[in-house]
């Protein structure tokens, strides 16, 4: 038996035993004895008992440890031409003094900060404060608009917001302080505290706001704050996702199993070990952010890169590369939406070229499904195996994962590798029957979900067990549907909802994306379902050409009907291409699916807040007289 099944069976079959072990990984006050409280099933919680500070477990111990000169946390921003490192050392004196001006302000064990930042070091300095004293930290997106940061203020109830002056984008800043101030203003709940970090690029400070306290000068003065010890099933964050009735469900990650799994993850999924160099090309407001900029690389002792800029124009489609090169990044992790704007930029990675990328052993990619084609590009060009894993923001970390760590696997393109152990991942029809090798159907992971997953929503059992664990008892319900293969690799097609009905067959757009995606021409694609008085739903592709690539759309448009009628068959009665300038996309890279397919059937749309470019959907719009 390999690594790998040998540490699936053992997750899975003896998980005490198993979990126990990993947590030998972590720092603890008070040890636990057991792995899994199940007292209170469907809602689980990991190593009961136990207490400890992640915050220690970040920083401290790695001080304590003679490393204190490394490299914790290097920000390098292409939006100010910026580059500042921290050693654990530094990083350790501003967490721990700015634990202490929150302390000052009265912030508590239990009590909530909204952390609304943009893409500096103060936003992980904030985080990783609040976890010193054992406050609950949630962080809203900067940018986010005013009514949005109020629903997320009266639902965390905080006694602190944390900001700053404001973003800054290619073209344009992102002034924050209005809307933090309007946010507060329409808030049932506003915070009596609120920091604000300056910015000297973007206008408005803390002297502008009656009350407001300025984050250097309360720094200048701060007497640093000792580490709180927690209870590991206390909570160490909030963060917010889209919810169905339109209110943001509030996931809750505990402190113990969060620090288990970023330390367990970091080692056998991303191979990554105390002292290398991990950059997750990701933000801070987003799940990768949490696990994977801020909390895992530090746990770890790794060096963990903070990037401010984009994967292209700032200033040019080798942005990435040269980050790679200037800090020696051991491994990339990114969105696929990132490497195909590079792609479609850069067909012929000319700026790649430029840069001594030799150090980077992998490029991971997550956050929406890797197609094939932009996957042998990549690995083509990079010659360094190019990994897909597959999870979300409930989960914190990787459902399904090829584990370099343990025992690296071959790679299937399309295919996320296997699951992750910890995830009993099954495949089951519409009745809750298991579907036999290769059948798609709803992905589900059996209870109890491993350590470092949610431990509920916020103050909302009744809408966590409705959200997630009554579609099938006894499963977590992932939201999306796909295979497993005879091998054991899982393949994610999409959504479920994602999945359209043909005249009776059900078919996955996902798997006609890819089709679409392997043609020549095409840079990036999205395949929505669309009404048909005939057929129930029809197939309708959107396409992005590459940079410097001229065809007739109808020489297009006949290709691709070919290659989808060969691969998929003539029942996808795919017909529809229309070729646009791009896809309208939020901010973390998801393409906005939903919104395409009701400007497609011309039905009222509202326009999501986590829209990464309005423009960019009022062009489509236009583009297809939708409203």
């Amino acid at each position: 038996m390999g690594k790998y099944a040998d540490a699936f069976d053992r997750s899975i079959s003896d998980r005490e035993a198993f979990w126990l072990e990993a947590a030998q990984g972590v720092d603890w006050v008070t040890p636990p004895t057991r792995a899994l409280d199940d007292s209170n099933a469907p809602l689980y919680r990991w190593f009961p008992g136990g207490e400890l500070n992640t915050s220690v477990n970040a920083l401290d111990r790695h001080v304590a440890a003679g490393r204190g000169d490394q490299a914790a946390l290097i920000w390098d921003s292409a939006m100010v031409g910026t580059v500042r490192t921290y050693t654990y050392s530094q990083l350790l004196d501003e967490v721990s003094r700015f634990a202490g001006v929150l302390s000052a302000q009265g912030v508590t064990k239990g009590d909530r900060v909204i952390v609304y930042m943009p893409m500096i070091p103060e936003a992980a300095i904030a985080m990783l404060a609040c976890a010193r004293i054992g406050a609950v930290h949630s962080v809203v997106f900067g940018g986010f608009a005013a009514p949005e940061l109020a629903t997320r203020i009266d639902d965390a109830q905080p006694v602190a917001l944390v900001t700053a002056s404001g973003g800054i984008e290619p073209g344009r800043n992102i002034e924050y302080l209005p809307m933090a101030a309007k946010a507060i203003e329409l808030s049932e709940f506003p915070p009596t505290t609120v920091i604000v970090k300056d910015r000297e690029q973007v206008a408005g400070s803390a002297a502008d706001f009656d009350g407001w306290l300025d984050w250097d000068a309360e720094m200048a003065v701060a007497a640093p704050a000792d580490a709180v010890t927690v209870a590991a099933t206390d909570p160490l964050y909030v963060l917010y996702t889209s919810g169905t009735t339109g209110k943001p469900k509030g996931v809750v990650r505990d402190n113990g199993g969060h620090a288990v799994a970023m330390t367990w993850s970091m080692g056998n999924v991303y191979d990554i070990k105390a002292g290398d160099v991990f950059w997750a090309a990701s933000d801070v407001g987003w799940v990768v952010g949490h696990s994977y900029i801020v909390y895992a690389p530090l746990l770890s002792g790794a060096t963990t890169v903070m990037y401010e800029g984009k994967p292209v124009g700032t200033p040019d489609a080798g942005a990435f590369w040269r980050v790679v090169a200037d800090h020696k990044v051991s491994a990339l992790f990114t969105a696929p939406t990132a490497i195909r704007a590079i792609r479609k930029a850069d067909p012929e990675a000319a700026e790649l070229a430029k840069y001594d990328v030799s150090t980077m052993h992998t490029l991971f990619a997550a956050g929406e499904r890797l197609d094939p084609d932009t996957y042998e590009w990549a690995t083509e060009v990079l010659g360094v195996p190019v990994v897909d894993h597959w999870w979300q923001t409930e989960t914190g970390w990787a459902i399904a994962a090829n584990l370099r760590g343990l025992e690296p696997m071959p790679l299937k393109a399309g295919s996320p590798t296997v699951r992750v152990p910890g995830y009993q991942v099954e495949i089951l029809d519409a009745g809750g029957a298991q579907v036999t090798d290769g059948s798609e159907g709803n992905i589900v992971i059996k209870l109890p979900l491993p350590p470092g997953t949610l431990a509920g929503l916020w103050r909302d059992d009744d809408r966590y067990r409705t959200s997630y664990l009554s579609a099938f008892d006894g499963y977590y319900l992932t939201g999306d549907s796909g295979y497993i293969d005879a091998d054991g690799y899982v393949f994610v097609l999409g959504r479920s909802d994602d999945v359209i009905n043909v005249a009776g067959h059900r078919l996955s757009t996902g798997g006609i994306e890819a089709v679409v995606a392997s043609h020549p021409a095409v840079a990036e694609c999205a395949v929505i379902g669309i009404h048909d008085d005939l057929k129930g739903q029809r197939p309708s592709g959107y396409v992005v050409l590459k940079s410097g690539v001229e065809i007739e759309p109808d020489t297009l448009r006949s290709e691709l009907v070919k290659m989808v009628r060969d691969e998929i068959g003539a029942v996808a009665t795919f017909r529809d291409v229309t070729v646009v300038a791009a896809l309208p996309k939020t901010r973390s890279g998801k393409i906005l699916r939903k919104t395409m397919r009701q400007i497609a059937d011309n039905e009222e749309y509202t326009v999501p807040s986590t829209i990464e470019d309005r423009s960019v959907l009022d062009a489509l719009a236009e583009q297809l007289g939708g409203k």
